[in-house]
């Protein structure tokens, strides 16, 4: 059973006062905050289809893809009852499982049209190429305003018994007068127990990204450890952040999609020139709301242009950029405060 969601507002005098849930009846309301923003339900899925017609008749409300290639239903249980989501989730895992490479880039191409095509979309959102293999597995998220009890227990039997990927979430609305509407989510079970009960193929289709120690380790590796924290911190103050086998790096929303700005390469760095970065200028330039040439005129000096290697479009001049070097801590100061400047933090 998944944990209640409560909320409390502090108020005046340090109190606290607790915002009452309300039912959240408006299903299609969530499909679409799902499809708009599917990061409410996790940051590691893309969208690539909605009300995607198998070819047994049923109609899939939202196809996902994980980071490793591997599609992910997500379907809304609305009023139906334990045995028809659940049969209906099974019922399209046993279609989407034979997808080959073709259709799934196909069907994903025909949803995704102007912010495609699909490895441009992965790329921007994983930061890491798309796999070789896609649809290598599967798995199903069933989400809800309520997940009934006789759901959950099914649920949990096919995950512990058969080690089925399935998972459900619950979605708590709440309404406060002077915070407008708000929007709470519980998974029914932890996605990590999920992910180790599941399993993965002994060869995994790629290493895991390091962890933010292993990138700050790697940094004090190469002598660079005081100059990648300064500029780690004072970045994520302002973007989102991600790691890589070889980046950390810092993103910001463009339409559905986060894209990266900016990265740091500790492994690229050495005590002679600096710490490593790469910068996509021109996205940098839209987000902050001035021109490329100011962007590069708060870069070190020792800025080159630089594409980046793995896209399939270098043309496209949201891959293109600067790549150097910050040698000392007044260069990263003088940058972070050009950023803050430009989003109003300063």
């Amino acid at each position: 059973m998944p944990e209640e969601i409560r909320l409390w507002r502090v108020g005046e005098g340090d109190c606290l006062q607790e915002v009452e849930g309300s039912r959240l009846d408006l299903e299609a309301r969530l499909e679409r905050w799902l499809e708009e923003d599917i990061s409410i339900l996790s940051p590691d899925l893309i969208v690539i289809g909605r009300q995607v017609e198998t070819d047994h008749g049923g109609v899939i409300d939202l196809l996902c893809m994980d980071p490793d290639g591997d599609l992910v239903i997500v379907e809304l249980k609305r009023d139906k009852t334990p045995r028809e989501i659940t049969a209906q989730v099974l019922d399209y895992a046993s279609w989407i499982r034979d997808l080959s490479h073709s259709q799934v880039t196909e069907l994903a191409n025909a949803y995704l049209r102007d912010h495609g095509p699909l490895e441009k979309r992965f790329k921007d959102a994983f930061d890491v190429d798309l796999p070789d293999t896609l649809n290598d597995g599967h798995g199903m998220i069933v989400v809800g305003s309520r997940i009934d009890s006789r759901t959950e227990r099914i649920i949990q039997y096919l995950l512990d018994e058969y080690g089925v990927n399935i998972n459900a979430a619950t979605f708590c609305y709440f309404q406060a007068r002077e915070l407008g509407e708000l929007l709470g989510r519980v998974f029914l079970i932890d996605p990590e127990r999920v992910a180790d009960r599941v399993g993965k193929p002994p060869m995994s289709k790629r290493q895991p990204n390091l962890t933010y120690e292993e990138m700050e380790a790697a940094a004090e590796g190469a002598g660079v450890g005081n100059l990648y924290r300064a500029a780690f911190d004072g970045l994520a103050r302002s973007f989102v952040t991600k790691t890589t086998r070889s980046t950390a790096g810092f993103k910001a929303r463009f339409g559905r999609s986060r894209r990266v700005l900016f990265n740091l390469l500790p492994s690229e760095s050495s005590p002679e020139q600096g710490l490593c970065f790469q910068a996509y200028t021109v996205r940098l330039a839209e987000h902050l709301q001035v021109d490329e040439a100011t962007v590069e005129a708060a870069l070190p000096q020792n800025h080159q242009p630089w594409v980046y290697g793995g896209a399939s479009d270098k043309d496209n001049p949201g891959w293109r950029g600067h790549s150097g070097y910050f040698r000392t801590a007044e260069e990263i100061e003088t940058f972070l405060m050009f950023v803050d400047s430009h989003l109003g933090q300063v």
